[in-house]
Parts: C-alpha cells; sequence; structure tokens
C-alpha cells in the first residue's frame, strides 16, 4: 500500500507536468507565427523602401564555412544591406578568406558600376527583382581582432566591436555556420515591420546526419517546449522571453537602449540574455518559425553535442553547483520516472504514468511536423535524457575543476563569469 501511494503521487506529478505543457503548446504553438509562408513573401510595407540591415558575422577558426557563408548571404533578395565579418584572433585561414571574399565582391560590384546594361558575371551581388536600383549592392567590411581586452568574452567583443561601425537601421547577429535561403531576410523584415517589432528571432532548421544527431536535437527540442513558452513571447505582460544565436534582429536604436553587448561582455548564452535584457526593457519581442529558411549543422554526432553543450550548460544554472544536482536530478523525475515508474507500478497505479508517456510521446509527434525527426525517436528518449544529465555533470565538473570555461582556446576565469552574469 505504501508503494502504490507513492506511484500514485508521483505519477500525478509528472502526469500534470506533462499533459499541462501538451494542452499549453497545443494551444500556444499555432499563435507563432511562420514566415515560410506564401503571405509573408513580399518587401517591407515602410514609406522609405528596405530599411539598411547590418548583418554582423563573428568568426573565429571558421575556414571551413565561412567562404559558403558570406557568398550565401550575397544571395540574399535583399537591397539594402551591409555584411559586417569579424575574425575574431583566428589562428588559421579564417580572416584571410574573408579578405578575399570582400576583393572578389568590390571587384565583381566595379565590373557592375562599369557595365553599360548593368549586368555582371558574379550572380552573388546581383540585387534581386524589384529591389530599389539607387541602393547599391551589399558591402563586406572585415574586421581583423588581434587582441582581446581584459573582461570580455571573445564572441561579444567581436560583435560589440561590429555593432560599432554597422549603419543598418536593423543589426542582424548570426553565426559563421549558418546558411540562409535568398527570402529569409526579406520575409523577417517584412513580418518584423508589420507586427512593429523590436527583436525578431528566427528558428532555425538544425540539419541533422544521422541517428543520434536526431535522437539528441529530439530530447533538445522537447525539453524546450518544456521549459521555455515560444507562445508567450509576443506578450508583454508575461516574463518568457527568447534569443537565438543564428538569428537575432533588433532594431539599432533598441540596441542601443539597453547598453549593446558592452552589458553581455561576459555572458557565455549572450544570445538568450539579449533577448532577456530587450523583453525586461519592454521593447516588442517575437520569435517565429521560418522551416529551412535558415539553417545549420549543430555537431557531429551525439558525442559532438554533447561536446558543445559542455562550455554553456553550468552557465544555464548560473554556475551553481547545488541548483545544478537539484537539476540533474529533476530532468532525471521528469524524464525518466514516467518509463520507470510504468514498469514498476502495478495496476491503476501505471495509469498516471501511462498519462505521462503519452503526453510526451505527443510532443515528438507535434515536433516531427516541424522538423525531419520521426515521431519514433521517442522510444529513445530515455538514452538521450541520460546522455544530457551526463552533460550537465560533465559541464559542472569542467567548469569547477578548471576555475573556468575554456572557449576556442581562450579561458575564462569563472569568478568574472560569475560577477558578468545578468
Amino acid at each position: 500500500m505504501h508503494w502504490q501511494m507513492f506511484h500514485w503521487v508521483a505519477g500525478g506529478i509528472l502526469a500534470l507536468a506533462w499533459f499541462s505543457r501538451i494542452v499549453d503548446s497545443a494551444l500556444g504553438m499555432p499563435r507563432v507565427a511562420d514566415i515560410a509562408r506564401p503571405e509573408w513573401d513580399r518587401n517591407p510595407a515602410t514609406p522609405h523602401g528596405e530599411p539598411r540591415v547590418s548583418i554582423i558575422v563573428p568568426a573565429r577558426n571558421e575556414e571551413e564555412d565561412i567562404r559558403e557563408t558570406l557568398l550565401q548571404l550575397f544571395s540574399l533578395e535583399y537591397s539594402n544591406y551591409e555584411i559586417i565579418a569579424v575574425n575574431d584572433r583566428s589562428t588559421d585561414r579564417t580572416g584571410q578568406i574573408m579578405d578575399e571574399v570582400a576583393r572578389d565582391v568590390e571587384n565583381a560590384l566595379s565590373k557592375n558600376d562599369s557595365s553599360k546594361n548593368g549586368s555582371s558575371k558574379n550572380a552573388d551581388v546581383k540585387p534581386h527583382a524589384g529591389a530599389d536600383k539607387s541602393v547599391r549592392p551589399a558591402r563586406l567590411k572585415v574586421i581583423h581582432i588581434s587582441e582581446l581586452p581584459a573582461g570580455w568574452l571573445g564572441k561579444t567583443h567581436a560583435m560589440w566591436s561590429a555593432g560599432k561601425v554597422a549603419t543598418g537601421d536593423w543589426l542582424l547577429f548570426t553565426d559563421a555556420d549558418v546558411l540562409f535561403k535568398p527570402d529569409s531576410l526579406r520575409r523577417a523584415i517584412a513580418y518584423a515591420e508589420e507586427e512593429r517589432a523590436d527583436h525578431v528571432v528566427v528558428f532555425p532548421r538544425m540539419i541533422m546526419k544521422g541517428p543520434s544527431e536526431k535522437m539528441m536535437t529530439a530530447f533538445f527540442q522537447a525539453l524546450f517546449v518544456f521549459g521555455h513558452r515560444p507562445w508567450k513571447v509576443a506578450d508583454p505582460k508575461a516574463r518568457d522571453h527568447m534569443g537565438v544565436g543564428a538569428f537575432n534582429m533588433v532594431r539599432r536604436s533598441v540596441y542601443h537602449a539597453v547598453g549593446t553587448y558592452l552589458a553581455l561582455r561576459m555572458e557565455v548564452l549572450d544570445d538568450m540574455k539579449l533577448g532577456k535584457v530587450i523583453k525586461n526593457a519592454g521593447f516588442a519581442q517575437r520569435n517565429v518559425f521560418g522551416e529551412d529558411l535558415i539553417s545549420l549543422h549543430w555537431a557531429k554526432g551525439a558525442f559532438g553535442i554533447v561536446n558543445n553543450l559542455t562550455k554553456n550548460f553550468f552557465a544555464v544554472l548560473s554556475f551553481q553547483w547545488p541548483r545544478t544536482v537539484i537539476t540533474i536530478f529533476g530532468l532525471g523525475f521528469l524524464n525518466l520516472g514516467p518509463f520507470l515508474g510504468v514498469v514498476l507500478a502495478h495496476g491503476w497505479a501505471r495509469l498516471p504514468y501511462a498519462i505521462a508517456i503519452a503526453s510526451l510521446f505527443l510532443i515528438y509527434y507535434g515536433m516531427s511536423v516541424r522538423s525531419a525527426i520521426p515521431a519514433y525517436y521517442f522510444f529513445l528518449h530515455p538514452v538521450s535524457t541520460s546522455l544530457f544529465m551526463y552533460t550537465l555533470l560533465r559541464s559542472m565538473f569542467h567548469t569547477l575543476s578548471n576555475d573556468g570555461i575554456v572557449w576556442r582556446g581562450t579561458k575564462y576565469p569563472l569568478d568574472e563569469l560569475r560577477k558578468g552574469m545578468v
């Protein structure tokens, strides 16, 4: 009888947690816009044409991806933008490749200017059909950083440096391994201006190359649905906020109003914290789906994802080990509890666990509609849960034993990271 009561209580908590979340998300997710839909295939409705956008791309040792990333950005169907690439102390050919792309673009633009009919053999720098012909095609500014000032993370310093020279009405912060479809920026700006938003986040399509990557990404998405409420981000009364490093687009005036990246100079989770300070300051924030308008390959294999998250998982828990230990146990109870309970319980005491499992499966099913991960990856949820618990423990252990984190070859002391948290 004692164990039966335990299972009813534990199972009831799990059933309520997962069932309430599936109901909440089922009602809320349809309210999140999808700018890949036909109605957003248009130019921005503004009195002065397309607002100017500064696309900021920080990179450190990204020689494998940076050329393709920059060339794709020059294929955007948008006429009024600039690209600012920041070479953050790279020890490979990243900076050289940036300079080569900038030189090739300038040469192509010079040929465009001297051509009688305005055509060019280089299609990567041609303005799109219907573009404002008075605006010259995009140009690439390259910033080389050789030394990192004290009190800064490399990435936040790189983005702050680019922001100082940006001329756009909007600043789009992205990463060096993100791929953009030609209409992505035009649709995002059209949505932002229509909604009168101050900060727009576009969720990227994850490129997954194998079952282990799909398994880990599926768990991350399920955890995201449980722990965040994207449908509440637009509500000025809710505290829910959002930020994604692949596509953080903010009005320049708002970026300066919240203190620029100077206010986030030691934030490991700079993308989410940018969203936090913008929302807390009372500005209009939106997050949207975009199918494959932007995409990226997160990491190679399950343990590649584990390695990537080791850097910042402890930061999510504010570098507090008691909170981290509690969270690890909480993750286990929430995600492994339903599966263990339905096996260990007897009779009707299995019912609440079954409700929790069914709700979790429905979350996987709902995610499969918008991603390339089939719903049957639900059956690997206990495996991915265990790996994420291990990752959180590993992140805490590495950070505490190293008295800081090592990110892209630079060590950042733990006491400075704690002091710099927003």
